[in-house]
């Protein structure tokens, strides 16, 4: 609770620095703030607008309050005027969208004079429809004054029928997202045909979401995009915006398969941010093998918005789950009125799911100062300008520094100072940043990991492009080194078959239902309750034998259910509502196999090696988890069939010797190894743009293909994300981050600060945290020295 109440909106505002002093007061509190980060106030710098701007579309800016532009949006408009494909990849709030407005809008108009034809168009693709709703707004606001020469018109899963016509026919400006160009536009490109002959431009905003696995299946998305353009005689320019991002130009490109000219000088003013990385303490319960437990990062988040709240403090706090933004808004709630019974009202939950009115409501109220609070998922964190914020709270690392960054620029973006307080989960990740805050203020932003030559996420787009327009060998080079070799597969399988010089698809079902762009392949499995018969949502099949199992506990919108049947044959998981005094935790056996070695580098004598493997996971059994202590109440054995999984994987081994040498013996050695190869994948996520459920983890004190201690990391998708690929170029550095995080955790034996692991199918048993240590001391040892 605040400790120095002050009246909501009560004269100027504090200053961050302020704000953090007031709520690190008191000795326990103060003890919480590892590391404060003070990033200075910058002055912004100005160009002129390229020649070819119509004068329209410049008066239009100046009506909107901006006179000139920052430089970087200058010189992002001059590579777009010119016919280049540009990246600019600036901070939040730093005018990216104008940026390529500027360029966009000037050329519709120059298209609406055209004496035939309907003149030129542009698409712009948002990884989310709430963010190209949003962006349609902005877009009518800034080009009313130019009258019907810009139409623009969003086109997604909510248009309405009778509306989707018109868009195809009058829109010039289509604002969409991959699924719907994926399932939707491309299949029927015939019906677009007019929109992409004069097809100019296409926008990739927030271009930095489109990672791994579902990155890799936007990419190909887009080479069929640029495929069937060319069909009708359209070579559009991409232009493509970003959070701040290391090697934009290169994930541009990727993404795009097109050379991309990057633009990273933010030239934009900014205010001054104090940034805080803030660590619950230690409570007096024990988890797992007697293991410390922290203070949730969720039950912390509540106290710090409460106390910003009393202070009069405009805030976001940002959550990772629906669920935690909803439970937080509500703790905070709670705790206002006790203070004062006018305060809690203006706080509240925002986060997907809510309709697009509600979003809207919401946005205006914090905007205007009505709601002092919002606990947020992710659904603020892309684009929608929410100016006006004094602080963000960020409950538990976001997984990357681009998503940290971005929810951090929230705040302040009136040109005012902020405050940003990241506060850590229980977790190895988190656990290392606050202590090592120079792997947050001293780094770039990571480099996007894709791969679009996967082969499970190239086969289905092939299969894809068939349909749309039959494929040649001249296409081949379009789609990836991999696409020829592909073809006789898809042959044998029937999916294409050769005619003269070109492969068509050969089913009646609709060839770009093969895929979801999202999904990890195989149906979703859906949730109903037995007693209405009402669908709750649905789980990824992959997900399914672990998150809804026969006995398993499923949350759905602050309700307890408990499954009563998963039926696998049908894909339903049948659940009643229940209040349960447990939890359920999923485990299970994983054994893996090395198909090939791609590359394999000798450190001393322990090898690092990168390649295909089959992962064979079978879920045997769950526990019974008290819900506040996590003591194991009992066992229940599953009978669920295996499941494989081909992917990529980087692995290392250690020999005999090195064993001796790190002092570890043969009772520690299954220890050393398991926790070594937890606190790896918890560390991953800081080198690669993952999530540590992205990735999976095995390890064995002697394995059948390599004859030795071996522990591997493997991507959690069908052929790979690239994932595992970064790993092993990253290796020092990562397992070097991997010992620190371990050695310098509070903890006596482990904890899950650093090397338990909450998706352990073993029970964290065994772990040897001291033998973990010495082995990757020695492993580090024997690491190539860079020049």
């Amino acid at each position: 609770m605040a400790s120095n109440p002050v009246p909501p909106d009560a004269g100027a505002r504090p200053s961050p620095g302020m704000i953090l002093e007031r709520l690190a007061r008191g000795a326990t509190r103060a003890a919480r703030v590892t590391h404060t980060e003070h990033l200075p106030p910058r002055i912004g710098s100005h160009a002129d607008w390229p020649e070819q701007i119509r004068p329209e579309v410049i008066d239009a800016i100046r009506s909107a309050g901006i006179d000139r532009p920052w430089a970087h949006q200058a010189r992002t408009s001059e590579h777009a005027l010119r016919g280049e494909s540009v990246v600019v990849a600036t901070g939040t709030a730093s005018g990216k969208s104008l940026a390529y407005l500027a360029p966009v809008l000037s050329t519709l108009l120059d298209g609406s004079e055209a004496p035939n034809g309907r003149g030129a168009t542009a698409l712009y693709l948002a990884p989310t429809k709430a963010l190209a709703a949003d962006q349609r707004r902005a877009v009518r606001e800034l080009a009313a004054p130019l009258g019907p020469a810009v139409r623009p018109a969003v086109y997604d899963g909510d248009t309405p029928v009778e509306e989707r016509e018109w868009v195809r026919q009058y829109g010039n400006y289509v604002l969409t997202n991959p699924d719907m160009l994926h399932r939707g536009i491309l299949p029927s490109h015939p019906r677009w045909s007019s929109f992409l002959r004069a097809l100019r431009y296409v926008v990739i905003d927030e271009c930095h979401s489109y990672r791994g696995v579902f990155g890799s299946h936007v990419a190909q998305v887009i080479r069929r995009l640029r495929r069937i353009c060319a069909r009708y005689g359209a070579e559009p320019v991409f232009l493509l915006a970003s959070a701040t991002a290391a090697e934009p130009g290169q994930a541009a490109t990727r993404l795009t398969g097109l050379p991309v000219v990057e633009i990273t000088e933010d030239t934009s003013p900014r205010g001054e941010l104090v940034f805080a990385l803030w660590e619950p303490p230690l409570t007096e319960l024990h988890g797992e093998q007697g293991a410390p437990v922290r203070r949730t990062a969720t039950a912390e988040t509540a106290d710090l918005l409460t106390d910003l709240a009393v202070q009069g403090v405009r805030t976001v706090a940002f959550v990772r789950s629906r669920r935690g933004a909803e439970l937080i808004a509500l703790i905070t709630q709670e705790r206002l009125a006790e203070v004062d019974r006018s305060l809690p009202g203006r706080v509240a939950a925002y986060r997907g799911g809510y309709l697009p009115e509600e979003r809207r409501a919401l946005e205006r109220a914090l905007h205007s100062g009505e709601l002092l609070g919002l606990a947020a998922t992710t659904a603020l964190e892309l684009g929608v300008d929410v100016s006006g914020l004094d602080a963000v709270v960020i409950a538990g690392y976001p997984g990357t520094r681009a998503s940290l960054w971005q929810q951090a620029g929230r705040a302040g973006r009136s040109g005012q100072g902020a405050l940003a307080v990241l506060v850590a989960r229980d977790d190895p990740l988190d656990t290392y940043l606050v202590h090592h805050p120079e792997a947050l203020f001293d780094q770039p932003v990571e480099t996007t990991v894709l791969d679009p030559d996967n082969p499970y996420v190239l086969t289905p787009h092939l299969c894809a492009a068939a349909a749309e327009l039959p494929l040649t060998e001249a296409d081949f080079p379009l789609f990836g080194p991999a696409a020829g070799g592909l073809m006789p597969q898809l042959e044998a399988a029937n999916l294409l078959r050769r005619r003269a010089k070109a492969w068509h698809w050969t089913r009646r079902e609709r060839a770009a239902d093969l895929t979801d762009i999202r999904g990890e392949g195989g149906s979703p499995v859906q949730i109903v309750e037995t007693g209405t018969g009402r669908l709750l949502g649905t789980v990824d099949a992959a997900a399914a034998h672990t998150t809804v199992h026969d006995g398993a506990v499923h949350l759905h919108q602050g309700r307890t259910y408990v499954v009563q049947k998963l039926d696998l044959a049908d894909d339903v998981a049948l659940v009643e509502e229940a209040s349960p005094p447990y939890s359920t935790t999923a485990r299970d056996t994983t054994a893996i196999s090395i198909l090939d070695t791609d590359t394999e580098i000798p450190w001393g004598d322990a090898r690092l090696c990168f390649g295909s493997v089959e992962v064979t996971n079978q879920v045997v059994s769950f526990l019974r988890r008290k819900l506040i202590t996590g003591e194991v109440l009992g066992e229940t054995k599953l009978d669920l069939p295996p499941r494989t999984l081909r992917t990529r994987a980087v692995w290392w081994t250690v020999t005999e010797d090195q064993l001796d040498a790190a002092r570890v013996n043969p009772q520690q050695l299954g220890g050393a190894l398991h926790a070594a190869e937890h606190a790896s994948i918890g560390m991953l996520p800081l080198f690669a743009t993952c999530d540590r459920w992205d990735i999976g983890g095995v390890s064995v004190p002697l394995h059948p293909d390599t004859l030795l201690p071996t522990v591997f990391v493997y991507d959690g998708h069908p052929g790979g994300a690239g994932f595992a690929e970064r790993a092993f170029h990253t290796a020092a550095d990562w397992l070097t981050a991997t010992r620190a995080a371990i050695a310098s955790c509070e903890c006596e034996a482990g904890c899950p600060s650093c090397i338990q692991s909450p998706k352990c199918g073993n029970g964290n048993d065994p772990l040897h945290k001291r033998g973990a240590i010495r082995l990757l001391g020695e492993l580090l040892r024997g690491a190539p020295r860079r020049a």
